[in-house]
């Protein structure tokens, strides 16, 4: 029977790469991270770690991580769509709210501020990157890695 590893570890390979870039995006280019995006980074890491860790278990535990982390890339999905949502409509913004004050709180945001603190405006615009918004390239990736995980868990069925 084939597993899915191979799919897992590069799924979480993509996912901390994607993480990788928005720090790049965040420290060199200066675009600050709004609580969405931090809400993003959570869930890239937490489906690149749900990967990672069901990957290194058993073969018998990879469908139950591909499905775990297929989740965790819908919620991802979910949270990116609403960002979406909230550039579309600038009447609505996520600054400086309850959101933002709680996210900086966590500890992962007070132990790793420069990878979890929110400091910027859901509603800010930048400069694309090739014709689409972080936000939509966020929801993007989103639904490929939510796509590659349910046929990772279902190719064992084979």
């Amino acid at each position: 029977m084939k597993t899915s590893r191979p799919v897992l570890f590069v799924i979480a390979l993509v996912c901390f790469g994607l993480v990788g870039y928005a720090l790049y995006l965040q420290h060199v280019k200066e675009m600050l991270p709004c609580p969405l995006c931090v809400l993003q980074r959570y869930a890239f890491i937490a489906v690149a770690l749900i990967c990672l860790v069901f990957a290194l278990l058993p073969k018998g535990a990879t469908k139950t991580g591909a499905l775990l982390a297929a989740l965790g890339a819908v919620t991802g999905a979910g949270i990116a769509g609403w960002h979406n949502w909230v550039k579309a409509h600038p009447a609505v913004s996520c600054g400086i709210d309850p959101l933002e004050t709680s996210l900086n709180r966590i500890p992962t945001a007070e132990l790793m501020p420069f990878l979890f603190k929110a400091e910027g405006l859901c509603s800010a615009e930048y400069e694309p990157i090739l014709g689409l918004s972080i936000p939509q390239w966020s929801l993007a990736w989103f639904i490929l890695l939510a796509l590659l995980l349910v046929w990772a868990a279902f190719r064992q069925a084979r």
